[in-house]
């Protein structure tokens, strides 16, 4: 897989996993964080809010790269039609990984590619279904005490020492690691930014 011509990718993010799942299909990205403030979205329909946020963020990246092709994403966890986001404290860890034992929730995530000057604006959501096996006490507080929940949305992180919390999972196992790459790839091969 490769660009095409001198097309480059630049990355709104400065999440490692998204920059891995891109980087290892041998694609060539540039990494520049957006500083979006997440705060200030007040939309409650989790795939509109995805796709709002990955917006802004590519749009953010977007001005100071108007020939680039932004790629801006957003990831969520949703449990009872509550956004969780990521954890402030250890107690706030705690809550959430409690609110998603042995249940089913909803990962989503959102990415925009954006390229300002060929006024190109793509926005997309992906949905991935995960269920949580029967937590105890003793393994939520473990899991809390190993550090990983503190950066991940739902607080917890199902390709790293989280994988065991996840019971199945319903569709894109990457969508909940941070990027959908089976449709940020087919969005960017219909650009023809790459090919194969």
């Amino acid at each position: 897989m490769k660009l095409i011509g001198t097309k480059k990718i630049i990355l709104a993010s400065k999440s490692p996993r998204r920059r891995e799942l891109l980087e290892q299909l041998g694609l060539s990205i540039k990494i520049v964080p957006s500083n979006t403030d997440e705060a200030g979205i007040s939309i409650k329909n989790p795939e509109k809010y995805v796709k709002e946020l990955s917006f802004l963020k590519a749009k953010n990246i977007s001005l100071f790269y108007p020939d680039g092709w932004i790629l801006g994403a957003d990831t969520i966890v949703v449990a009872d039609d509550q956004i969780l986001g990521k954890p402030r404290s250890k107690t706030d860890a705690i809550a959430m990984l409690n609110k998603l034992n042995n249940c089913e929730h909803s990962v989503f995530t959102g990415f925009s590619i954006v390229n300002q000057e060929k006024n190109c604006i793509i926005t997309q959501s992906v949905e991935t279904k995960v269920f949580f096996k029967c937590l105890s006490p003793r393994e939520i507080q473990w899991y809390v005490n190993t550090g990983e929940p503190f950066d991940k949305a739902g607080s917890y992180g199902i390709q790293g020492i989280g994988a065991f919390l996840v019971k199945r999972i319903s569709g894109s196992y990457s969508n909940v690691v941070g990027l959908p790459v089976c449709e940020v790839i087919e969005t960017l091969m219909n650009l023809d930014i790459i090919q194969f």
